[in-house]
């Protein structure tokens, strides 16, 4: 999950732009080109995904595994960095020619589903290629839209704050699972006051988290063809935000600015942000301080609004193969041994036996572990709320005119009426 903001934080985790060459992803050769049949029954899927270097280590070794069971399937391979991607896979698919599998995510399935790109999986599940037990709380159903089975997740993952532990404790500010928008407000005037710092980075502009709020109050920001919430409801979001930043609650937007690809955190200008869950490895590998995960305040001490969010595998409705694709999906979401290789990089394990065989080591991901494991315990997870077509275009907005109402150029009233003029073009296109 989580593009946007978030997709900023994957890419700056690691250094993309390596080559085909230096990774060892060239084509597979002695097969019958894309998506063809080769002369002794091997046939060769395409498989593209968007991240960065480490990430295609990672998944060219489980290729490899997937290659040694399968040795009649071949896969020829393509990554991009996220806005890349999504370029190439644009024009392949507008050009009748996408990968056979990619990665996808939840905001870009009814999108694709209404191009005619995205294959129904349910077939291959009725005829034992791909199974969809086994999945961890609820997963199963997360790529399912409109009694279709577009998309199978490979990972999981939750918003969470992220938080500056030293920061936190010079404060005496203790986040507890319950807490309410009204603690989290005096935790962030604590921090101000007894440490010099903005209490957050300034949520107001992470659409995800904006869900949960809205979700806490029996709302939420899509609904399956359109916006779940009012232009007042987004003034008074974005009012409090203009205010909290002004009072020094929440971090100026532009020296947040100055110090990227720093986050605020580890640069020192904020106590904690808001952010997914397995994202938290950038802060200790950025950062010179203890970094922790607390959870999300609430409206009423009990409803989070929260759901775990996943990337995800979804398949050409023009693949030539769709048996060996479902294989293919199959391996990649079941198999202990990729989970052993992936580790949490697309986040917590999927299913229960990749979950199982894949027990961190260090401090971090224990925590990620650690966290999503509360928040099943803890009953606080629902359903996730649909994405209409469109929404990756609204995503993108509202991280974008957030920022230009942080910087102070544009008013609250303003950026409320461009939020809404550009959402309703993304979601009647």
């Amino acid at each position: 999950m989580g593009t946007s903001r978030n997709v900023e934080r994957r890419t700056i985790l690691k250094a993309a732009g390596a080559t085909a060459v230096t990774l060892g992803l060239a084509a597979t050769t002695g097969c019958g080109g894309d998506g063809g049949t080769s002369s002794d029954g091997t046939v060769t899927i395409r498989y593209a995904w968007w991240g960065a270097e480490d990430r295609a280590q990672r998944i060219n070794k489980t290729i490899a595994l997937f290659e040694k069971k399968y040795p009649k399937i071949k896969v020829k391979t393509d990554f991009q960095p996220y806005t890349d991607f999504w370029k190439k896979f644009n024009t392949q698919a507008s050009g009748g020619n996408p990968p056979d599998v990619f990665q996808n995510a939840i905001g870009f399935l009814r999108k694709y589903d209404a191009k005619n790109v995205l294959l129904d999986l349910k077939a291959q599940v009725g005829a034992g290629n791909l199974s969809m037990d086994g999945f961890r709380a609820g997963l199963d159903t997360f790529g399912e839209i409109d009694g279709k089975l577009l998309g199978v997740p490979v990972g999981s993952n939750s918003m969470a704050l992220v938080i500056d532990k030293p920061v936190y404790t010079k404060a005496g500010v203790t986040p507890e699972q319950g807490w309410t928008w009204d603690d989290f407000d005096a935790a962030m005037k604590k921090i101000r006051d007894r440490t010099g710092r903005a209490g957050d980075t300034g949520p107001y502009n992470v659409m995800y988290l904006y869900d949960l709020y809205l979700r806490q109050n029996g709302k939420a920001f899509f609904t399956e063809d359109g916006l779940g919430f009012t232009e007042a409801d987004l003034t008074d979001w974005w009012t409090k935000a203009k205010k909290s930043v002004e009072e020094g609650f929440y971090a100026d937007v532009k020296k947040v600015g100055q110090i990227k690809p720093k986050s605020a955190v580890t640069g020192e200008l904020s106590g904690g942000e808001f952010t997914w869950d397995n994202f938290t490895v950038r802060y200790t590998s950025e950062g010179k301080s203890e970094y922790g995960l607390a959870p999300i305040p609430t409206t009423d001490g009990k409803k989070t609004g929260q759901y775990l969010g996943s990337l995800m595998l979804s398949a050409s409705k023009r693949t030539e193969h769709p048996k060996e694709v479902a294989q293919f999906i199959d391996f990649m979401v079941h198999d202990p041994e990729v989970a052993k290789i992936m580790g949490y990089d697309r986040g917590v394990p999927a299913t229960q036996a990749q979950y199982d065989a894949f027990k961190p080591t260090d401090e971090v991901n224990k925590a990620i572990a650690a966290y999503e494991e509360s928040l099943v315990a803890s009953g606080v997870l629902e359903p996730i709320t649909p994405h209409p077509n469109g929404a990756d275009i609204c995503e993108a907005a509202f991280l974008r005119i957030g920022e230009e109402l942080g910087l102070g150029t544009r008013s609250v009233d303003e950026a409320v009426k461009q939020f809404f003029t550009e959402s309703k073009t993304a979601l009647v296109a």
